[in-house]
């Protein structure tokens, strides 16, 4: 079963992307799950590919295509109220604590531009998320040296496994804002994960749980055969 399906998903990602390839620079993409994307072009492609990051690579992975506006992606939503969300910090931590709406906004929000890359062959450059990052959230709670992974936890059980010391770059976040409103349902309201530095089924939509493991445990897609690490730059897309 895990191996059809696996299969059948293959297949289905590989058609979006030559759909995606095929449409015209600056065409209008429809009927991509829903909705109506417009492709960035092939300039804008060009010169992200052009553009170098800090760490040296090119700022467009290899194998994708830009779009203008971040894509829901699908899974089943959580509950999209602000007055019924909890964030639980827990683990392998000194001092767990649990935070609602209100108290994760007032940690101090921080504003980041981000470049977000999606395992079906999109990116979006420049997505402007606001939020509390990873960095902030694990250092209230002390984190303790026997933990080597974050384990985000999200609605109906989804979680999505990332090594500690990448977890806790700069950049990534708990976001409640994308591009100056409030997250909409589809992006995964109230608060999602914003990983931009792995393919983005690491940044879990309706978040609930940030746990710190000592051992690393798979996730959601994990154990349904996508890779463990998820760089977009190596193209880690299938284990």
């Amino acid at each position: 079963m895990l191996r059809e399906h696996f299969r059948d998903h293959i297949e289905h990602t590989e058609t979006r992307r030559r759909f995606l390839r095929q449409a015209g620079a600056g065409s209008v993409v429809t009927a991509l799950g829903g909705g109506i994307y417009a492709l960035g072009g092939d300039t804008v492609a060009r010169e992200a590919r052009a553009q170098v990051r800090k760490d040296g690579r090119s700022r467009l992975p290899p194998g994708q295509e830009v779009l203008r506006r971040l894509k829901p992606m699908g899974g089943t939503p959580g509950d999209p109220r602000r007055r019924r969300f909890k964030l639980r910090i827990h683990g392998e931590v000194e001092r767990p604590y649990e935070l609602d709406f209100a108290e994760l906004v007032g940690m101090g929000p921080e504003l980041r531009s981000l470049d977000v890359h999606c395992v079906t062959g999109w990116s979006v450059l420049g997505a402007r998320f606001k939020g509390v990052t990873l960095r902030a959230l694990a250092d209230r709670a002390g984190v303790k040296r026997s933990a080597r992974h974050l384990i985000l936890e999200a609605a109906h059980g989804y979680t999505a496994n990332v090594i500690l010391r990448e977890a806790l770059a700069t950049d990534n976040m708990v976001a409640y804002e994308l591009d100056g409103v409030p997250l909409a349902r589809p992006h995964g309201s109230p608060v999602r994960a914003v990983l931009p530095g792995l393919y983005f089924w690491k940044s879990p939509k309706f978040i609930t749980g940030l746990r710190f493991a000592s051992r690393d445990q798979p996730g959601y897609w994990e154990t349904r055969g996508y890779h463990n690490h998820a760089d977009p730059w190596r193209e880690e897309r299938y284990g």
